[in-house]
């Protein structure tokens, strides 16, 4: 991989990393919900189970989507299912007044990593970066400066998005104000399901 596309694949990363999209959606509720310390989980979760799940695809597994697309049919439909749950769960949430443990819990590791399986999104991140930023010669190298990538990239906007929903949870003192945004993210979730299902 040369150095211009190396530069390429790291603008790209960045852009598609930290614009809005069902992850950075759930982050920044977690943000809000948690704090920073309850979020380590979820924002590990991302940071690894992208990148696991572009290698996947990467070493043959969307092939596996090509050879029999009923499989990706029902992937999307169970992700839409999901991720109105998720949203459900998001409206739902209501503030605490500190970082204590309370019944709520924020999203886990493994589900956040299970998460990047339904996430239109991230395949379609996934994809494209695949698709233009590796070539036949050096696909191998292609495949992990990708990842390498995406390991970078998802962590500092996962990072970031928490810490912006944190800083959100200290200006907010009321519980009505944590109600409307909690239910406006939950409809953001739910809008970006939108695309994915309109498309087919």
């Amino acid at each position: 991989m040369t150095y211009d596309v190396f530069i390429a694949l790291f603008i790209f990363g960045f852009i598609s990393a930290f614009t809005p999209g069902p992850n950075n959606t759930m982050l920044l509720a977690t943000g809000i919900n948690f704090g920073v310390r309850r979020a380590w989980p979820h924002i590990f979760g991302i940071a690894i189970g992208f990148p696991f799940m572009i290698a996947c695809i990467g070493f043959g597994l969307g092939r596996i989507f090509e050879i029999y697309p009923l499989l990706y049919v029902a992937l999307k439909y169970l992700g839409a299912a999901y991720m109105i749950w998720l949203a459900w769960k998001i409206a739902m949430s209501k503030p605490s007044a500190d970082d204590r443990i309370s019944d709520a819990a924020p999203i886990t590791f493994l589900q956040a990593c299970a998460f990047q399986w339904v996430n239109p999104k991230a395949w379609i991140m996934g994809v494209t970066a695949l698709s233009a930023y590796t070539v036949a010669a050096h696909y191998m190298i292609g495949v992990v400066a990708v990842v390498g990538t995406f390991v970078f990239m998802g962590f500092t906007s996962a990072l970031t998005w928490v810490l912006f929903g944190a800083g959100l949870k200290h200006i907010l003192n009321d519980a009505r104000y944590y109600r409307m945004i909690n239910i406006g993210l939950a409809l953001a979730l739910v809008a970006s399901l939108v695309p994915m299902l309109w498309h087919g």
